[in-house]
């Protein structure tokens, strides 16, 4: 991704990022002024303690909360810029997402899952897409079982087959094994990093497990709203 002059744009770029939130108790300071740059392909992990403002920062950069201060970049969007419709676009277009507690539709069986992205989309071939991405995470003989037919390791790799089925440059995974036991984590994670690898993709992880967080080229320490670490890893 360059601009006309050339010169590489960061896949995600954060400026004096600030996020106040409104409680009964008053204004709450999540974020304090946030700066950073993620490169395209980059592996990102970002850690820090509970309430550290981790997943709200990547809220932020999934266009699913709008700062407060400051400006979101990613994928060349201002994001800033953007009504609710046009964040709908860029995130269809540009991102993938794994959450902790999977989020797939219970009424619909696997490969529907997994066919919403491609759908919104407009792409061809829906199912088809669908069913191969289903296939690389290994669940091809489970295309029409229903989330509930499912153990929660499947459900987490159906999870991942939708986030990367319409082959989004950036991918957001929040404590993606958080549900998970320790060996069925270890094979998701392995998928996810595989996956991204396949397809190019630049990966934020947010995770508590340092040995994770040292899988990835770069490890992003968050406390109480402000960057205290950012170090590449060996």
């Amino acid at each position: 991704m360059k601009d006309d002059n050339g010169i590489r744009e960061p896949m995600v770029l954060l400026d004096g990022v600030e996020l106040k939130l409104e409680s009964e108790a008053g204004s709450v300071n999540i974020l304090k002024g946030i700066n950073l740059e993620i490169a395209a392909g980059d592996t990102v992990s970002l850690v820090g303690p509970s309430g550290s403002g981790k997943t709200s920062m990547m809220m932020l950069i999934g266009g699913l909360e709008r700062q407060t201060g400051g400006r979101v970049v990613v994928a060349g969007h201002d994001l800033a810029t953007l009504d609710e419709d046009g964040l709908a676009r860029f995130r269809r277009d540009n991102v993938g997402i794994v959450f902790q507690n999977f989020h797939l539709v219970p009424t619909m069986h696997a490969m529907e899952n997994v066919a919403i992205p491609v759908e919104l989309a407009g792409l061809d071939n829906a199912f088809d897409r669908a069913r191969a991405a289903l296939a690389s995470v290994g669940l091809d003989h489970r295309l029409s079982h229903y989330p509930g037919q499912l153990s929660g390791g499947e459900q987490q790799r159906v999870a991942l087959a939708r986030a990367i089925v319409a082959e989004p440059r950036l991918i957001l995974a929040d404590e993606p094994t958080g549900n998970l036991d320790g060996g069925t984590g270890d094979s998701v994670i392995d998928l996810l990093f595989s996956l991204r690898a396949n397809h190019g993709a630049t990966l934020l992880l947010i995770t508590h497990n340092p040995t994770l967080a040292e899988r990835c080229g770069r490890v992003i320490d968050l406390q109480d709203g402000l960057i205290s670490s950012d170090r590449v890893t060996s």
